[in-house]
């Protein structure tokens, strides 16, 4: 039998303790994600206003939903066959028209999102159900009914005037929210810690490779001059030190080798949390930031107004308070810096409503200091 036909037959699945390391097919879909944190990042810029934020957090929540779920379909099932990677591409495209939808999601592209949604959702449930094991997939099993219902009130509310399709988006991320807990079984998916260690952390360097994009929008069409160049650079420095608070001192391969020493079912109670709860502020939060930081390069020597100076400082805080769950849920190290940088974060915002650029250095600045004193500590 040639190779291309062997390949459309199921592959025999890998033993449940067998590690392996993420696929170039897994970061090729990746790259979509990257489309639609860029879609985002653009609609906050353009709608700072508190219903703005407000869609951005619940078009976030609903597509980090999905996402995560093939992070979690991709570590009980790799894309090994011609036709898991043919329905991986069908998840993308889904993907790629909700991405296309966000900048007029709560408009005329409503029901573009909602369809690509569904699409996301079947291929999912389908896909890990057809291929995920027998304890995998009866956990989605159970647990398919309560993402499928959460995809018709997206799909649902597409159709529907903004007011209620706002009402209908926020009623799914409620239904996703309470659905591990009133289906108490996602103890039953096996979960590789390398795999979602590492996956989990790409998507993250995705996140702020957004940022450094931000920095160059920012700068289009502006004058090469001193002040555009530190504004650039201390825009770059503030995203390195999200880098740094995410993976420094190994803090990826504490976290991979703290959820293997886990039993089955505290490893995947701790993998929702630590990589579903605790990761969607700290994406949240890098978006933020990076609409600060785009905000920021074109009015350096002004001052910000207060949505923007929001973003600076707020964004910064709500990824401190996503990385202290996260360290805090897989028992890595104290938080007590952490904490005491989240609120040092906000007490900024006052600098950018007098200079934009004096607020980018003094979160530089927090930063660097939370990051001396932890080196420091553990040394």
């Amino acid at each position: 039998m040639s190779r291309v036909s062997a390949e459309t037959h199921e592959a025999p699945e890998a033993p449940e303790g067998t590690e392996y390391r993420v696929s170039t097919l897994e970061l090729f879909f990746d790259l979509v994600f990257v489309f639609t944190i860029t879609q985002l990042t653009s609609k906050l810029a353009d709608d700072t206003s508190p219903l703005g934020f407000a869609q951005v957090v619940i078009m976030l929540f609903v597509i980090l939903w999905m996402y995560f779920g093939y992070v979690w379909l991709t570590n009980a099932v790799p894309p090994t066959t011609t036709m898991r990677r043919l329905l991986l591409m069908a998840g993308m495209g889904g993907f790629l028209v909700i991405a296309l939808a966000i900048p007029n999601a709560f408009g005329a592209a409503g029901v573009a999102f909602g369809i690509g949604y569904l699409i996301v959702n079947l291929v999912h449930s389908g896909l890990f159900i057809a291929s995920g094991g027998p304890g995998s997939a009866a956990a989605m099993a159970r647990l398919a009914p309560f993402n499928l219902g959460s995809a018709g009130l997206v799909f649902v509310g597409g159709f529907l005037p903004s007011t209620w399709r706002a009402a209908a988006w926020t009623a799914a991320v409620v239904v996703m929210i309470v659905s591990p807990y009133v289906n108490r079984r996602h103890g039953e998916f096996r979960i590789r810690s390398a795999h979602f260690v590492e996956r989990h952390g790409l998507v993250v360097i995705v996140a702020l490779g957004e940022s450094i994009i931000a920095i160059g929008i920012g700068a289009t069409g502006l004058p090469l001059n001193l002040q555009l160049v530190v504004a650039a650079l201390l825009g770059l420095a503030l995203v390195y030190q999200l880098w740094w608070c995410y993976f420094g001192r190994e803090q990826d391969l504490r976290a991979e080798h703290n959820l293997a020493a886990m039993t089955p079912s505290d490893r995947a109670s701790a993998a929702l949390s630590a990589f579903g709860w605790a990761h969607a502020p700290i994406l949240l939060g890098i978006v933020v930031v990076a609409v600060g930081v785009k905000k920021t390069i074109g009015h350096a020597t002004e001052h910000l107004h207060l949505s923007g100076a929001l973003a600076l400082g707020g964004g910064a805080a709500i990824f401190l308070v996503g990385e202290i769950y996260f360290r805090y849920r897989l028992r890595i190290g104290s938080n007590k810096w952490r904490i005491i940088a989240a609120v040092a974060a906000l007490v900024t915002v006052p600098v950018g409503l007098w200079l934009a650029i004096a607020q980018v250095a003094a979160l530089v600045a927090v930063f660097g200091a939370l990051l001396a004193v932890e080196a420091k500590r553990q040394a």
